[in-house]
């Protein structure tokens, strides 16, 4: 009981504050990384003549996998108190959160370009960026950068959330042979 309550202190304190500032800080930097091996394999194919959805979904499958291998080692290690992982249990979650956040990505994008008209609501953008000399660029193309940006600050965090708590979560050890206790118990007592 003592070791939970240490446990709970740390959590509490500016230790466990800063832990997690520091996984946000190491979570974006795999994202950053992704996002580069993605668009560089994208590129690479579209250069030597792949079709552009193809390029799309071979890059981002090896980037989810690189997400994976650089999560695993950096951001959410395996904690070795708790329940040891199961690698393709994670890897398929990992997946699976990329791909809600991808779907929340292009909801929100069409909810902004489309629902809301954001190309017809940024006058003033379009404004400040002809008179600091940017031209050449449609309402539509700005709104769509704007919307893509927006779009970071609310599927990182939903992300992040997604894989901390359910990808890369560990059961504690207690509860697997508590478990386990209660699964014989209950054998026992139907026999």
């Amino acid at each position: 009981m003592k070791e939970k309550n240490t446990a709970n202190e740390k959590k509490n304190t500016g230790e466990g504050i800063k832990k997690s500032i520091f996984q946000v800080i190491k979570f974006l930097l795999v994202g950053v990384s992704n996002t580069l091996i993605s668009e560089g394999i994208y590129a690479l194919l579209c250069l030597i003549g792949a079709h552009y959805l193809l390029a799309s979904f071979i890059g981002f499958t090896v980037s989810i996998i690189t997400a994976y291998l650089l999560s695993s080692k950096f951001v959410f290690k395996e904690d070795g108190t708790r329940q040891k992982r199961v690698w393709w249990k994670v890897l398929l979650k990992t997946y699976l959160a990329y791909a809600l956040g991808f779907a929340l990505n292009l909801g929100l994008l069409t909810l902004w370009m489309e629902g809301i008209g954001l190309e017809y609501r940024i006058g003033p953008v379009m404004t400040f960026l002809k008179n600091i000399g940017i031209t050449g660029l449609t309402a539509h193309v700005v709104a769509e950068l704007i919307a893509e940006a927006v779009n970071l600050f609310i599927v990182t965090p939903v992300n992040f959330i997604l894989n901390k708590y359910w990808a890369y979560r560990q059961k504690p050890k207690e509860n697997a042979e508590s478990d386990i206790k209660s699964r014989e118990e209950g054998k026992t007592k139907n026999e």
